[in-house]
């Protein structure tokens, strides 16, 4: 009974998942060696962004008491007292730096695991498939690297600088822990970089047909309760000012997505004329068996040489 129980799950359950060229195993030896280098990578850069880690995080405290000026492309000391950092625990200061290292190298290691990603995906996909995913995936990491840099120049130091002078002014001494402000600084830039994936999300669904654009229109007003709602539950503090700075890129970039798939709309209207001049069917032999009576059809020949 167990040679028949396995004849009939390798049968019945494994065979059909084999893919002609290679089969399961194969498959998931190869995504282990893949994960295996991708892992292997991020140790690596691992080890560099921690001896690098207390430089990292220096630079992750700039925008508490500094505003970037894009004119001059330079940081400027903003009216904040200074404000010294504590750790509340024996190991919270070395724990922030593995954080902030361990955070740091995955990001710089995201083109190399994205390349092993699209090494293990690509033989699987067709040549149209290709062409649209490529581009798509390049395009998406880009926008996550601009979410973060967006966040960490603009938005960062105007959260930052808005909550600790409304701190000072209430007449608190502004003493910051250093587990709580990493966490916050980190979960700011991570919220952002994928708050600017939220148009290409979108435009992948209106390239799959499963959104249009008055689709999207029509809702509108649940986008934006939609996106306070989420800001609401991804902000690290719950006042409405930082809901806010997450709320109104989100909805912007709905807007922007409306767009995308307006272009994906018109540009699959535009396509279908061309589809339609050449029918495929009965109705398309309709004129080729109407010349029948005139002596041009030419009857198909039978095993005995006669024509019916």
């Amino acid at each position: 009974m167990l040679n028949d129980f396995n004849r009939w799950l390798q049968d019945s359950v494994f065979k059909p998942l084999e893919d002609k060229k290679m089969p399961v195993m194969e498959h998931l030896v190869e995504l282990q060696v893949r994960l295996t280098r991708a892992v292997i990578a991020t140790a690596v850069v691992f080890v560099g962004t921690f001896f690098y880690a207390d430089t990292l995080v220096k630079w992750l405290r700039v925008p508490l008491q500094n505003m970037f000026v894009p004119g001059s492309l330079s940081w400027v000391p903003t009216d904040l007292p200074t404000v010294p950092f504590v750790f509340l625990a024996p190991a919270e200061a070395l724990w922030q730096n593995v954080k902030v290292a361990g955070l740091f190298a995955i990001v710089l290691a995201t083109p190399y695991i994205l390349l092993e990603v699209w090494q293990f995906v690509v033989p699987g996909l067709h040549t149209q498939e290709r062409r649209f995913v490529g581009p798509f995936v390049a395009l998406s990491t880009v926008a996550f690297y601009a979410g973060v840099g967006f966040s960490f120049f603009f938005v960062l130091p105007f959260a930052l600088n808005f909550l600790v002078s409304y701190g000072v002014s209430a007449g608190f001494i502004p003493q910051l822990s250093i587990a709580q402000y990493v966490g916050f600084a980190l979960w700011f830039l991570m919220v952002f970089g994928l708050i600017f994936e939220v148009p290409l999300a979108i435009t992948l669904m209106a390239k799959l047909g499963w959104v249009d654009a008055p689709f999207l229109k029509r809702y509108r007003k649940w986008a934006l309760l939609g996106a306070f709602i989420v800001a609401a539950i991804l902000t690290p503090t719950p006042d409405p000012f930082n809901q806010c700075l997450m709320a109104l890129p989100m909805y912007i970039f709905y807007e922007v997505g409306i767009i995308s798939a307006g272009f994906f709309n018109k540009k699959k209207a535009q396509e279908k004329p061309d589809n339609a001049l050449s029918p495929v069917g009965p109705k398309a032999m309709a004129p080729a068996m109407s010349g029948a009576g005139d002596g041009e059809y030419v009857g198909v020949p039978t095993a005995g040489g006669r024509r019916r």
